[in-house]
């Protein structure tokens, strides 16, 4: 067996232990502490409510790690099972160019790997949505939402692929370099073209009718510096009855986004809140860290990929035969993650160290006593569990957890 297989084995073998490790101990500590709502919380959430979050929990847990197992065998089937090589082998023998077999041949895996989700995200939407009162989705909209998706990805997708093979064919040996540059302008381009071109293929913007909540957002915006190209009210409550609010685009294309549902949930004060927050990561430039982050993550991705790639071994060890550009693109892509695990800790821990800086930036632009009860209110109709397992959140929650959170505003609106 060839030296880079065992180790790769290893990894995966340890990678997906540790995920279902963590997943046990979060669905038991949440279970232990089902029964009693937390002391920061006892006069602000149900006990109904907080048992109706754990068991949602622990059944997305639940799924999450059948989705994982069927994920690992998967993973294992397309490398060292020879999938990745048949799937190749099978395409390069009709009559087509060496660049429209790659192509299709990484289509045609990606296919593969959608389909298998499909199954999970109909369970996860019409039955555990269902049963806990979120699902508003009906199948034939989700069928669409699938195809759009599908379509998106290899229409967009495709013709980047096809730009980046051709650059790893043409370039020589720095060739990584180049292509994460198409990479990075890729990227710049989309989050800009995102809130016109995309996003609304999927939901429908309303422009913020004029009224006092429009007025109170406006004045947070001028207090602020903040320029936008519109306040806008999705229709997020025609698949989901969760709530949120983000900001979406760059440059002159930014705009303000609100699901209906939490404009229906919560008052004008509470929303001047949960706002003053979102303001916060761009005032404190998270925005910017984080692109500069994935931007030198991606960079050096692809220099590895660029010595990977004249490594025979690489090849080998994970059980495909066409040594390939676009295979070992498919490869890293597909790989990598296995051997990053132990990284989910530290980016974890820098975004929530934003959101700790964005509440900070909240409390002093908004009234953070509204921010709290926003936050509470959010929490509670989400469904979102007010006790994770600290390790487990470690690896996984990009926010800090609900009553670490709140007693963090607390600190801030004393100390004000």
């Amino acid at each position: 067996m060839n030296t880079f297989t065992v180790i790769f084995l290893f990894a995966l073998i340890l990678s997906y232990s540790v995920q279902f490790w963590l997943s046990a101990r979060q669905k038991s500590h949440v279970a232990k502490h089902r029964d009693e709502v937390p002391a920061a919380f006892r006069n602000r959430v149900a006990l109904s409510a907080h048992q109706k979050a754990a068991d949602y929990t622990i059944e997305k847990s639940k799924l999450g790690d059948i989705d994982g197992g069927v994920g690992m065998l998967f993973l294992l089937l397309l490398t060292v099972g020879g999938g990745i090589s048949l799937v190749f082998d099978f395409w390069s023998t009709f009559d087509l160019s060496p660049m429209w077999a790659d192509l299709i041949s990484v289509a045609s895996i990606f296919i593969l790997m959608t389909l298998i989700e499909i199954p999970f995200s109909l369970y996860q939407t019409f039955v555990i949505e269902d049963k806990y009162g979120f699902n508003k989705n009906t199948l034939p909209q989700f069928a669409k939402d699938q195809l759009i998706s599908i379509g998106l990805t290899l229409g967009i997708g495709l013709p980047i692929l096809a730009l980046i093979l051709w650059v790893m064919a043409s370039i020589g040996s720095l060739w990584w370099l180049y292509a994460w540059a198409i990479i990075l302008s890729f990227s710049l381009l989309m989050s800009w073209l995102f809130p016109t071109l995309i996003a609304p293929l999927f939901n429908k913007f309303t422009p913020m009718q004029d009224g006092s909540l429009k007025d109170r957002i406006k004045s947070l915006l001028e207090r602020c510096g903040f320029n936008s190209q519109g306040i806008f009210i999705m229709d997020g409550s025609r698949r989901s009855g969760h709530g949120n609010a983000y900001f979406t685009g760059l440059g002159n294309n930014k705009r303000i986004v609100f699901f209906d549902t939490l404009v229906n949930s919560l008052d004008e004060e509470e929303l001047e809140a949960v706002l003053a927050h979102e303001l916060g990561h761009f005032k404190c430039k998270h925005v910017i860290k984080m692109l500069i982050a994935s931007s030198v993550m991606t960079l050096i991705s692809f220099a590895v990929l660029g010595w990977l790639i004249t490594q025979d071994w690489f090849f080998d060890g994970l059980g495909v035969d066409t040594h390939s550009n676009a295979a070992a693109l498919l490869l890293f892509m597909l790989v990598s993650p296995v051997f990053t695990t132990f990284m989910q800790p530290i980016s974890a821990y820098f975004q929530r160290k934003f959101e700790f800086e964005a509440d900070e930036f909240a409390t002093r632009h908004a009234q953070g006593s509204k921010m709290i009860s926003g936050l509470v209110k959010l929490y509670e109709e989400n469904a979102s569990t007010l006790t994770p397992d600290p390790i487990y959140s470690a690896f996984h929650y990009s926010h800090p957890p609900a009553a670490i959170r709140i007693a963090h505003i607390e600190e801030t609106m004393q100390s004000a």
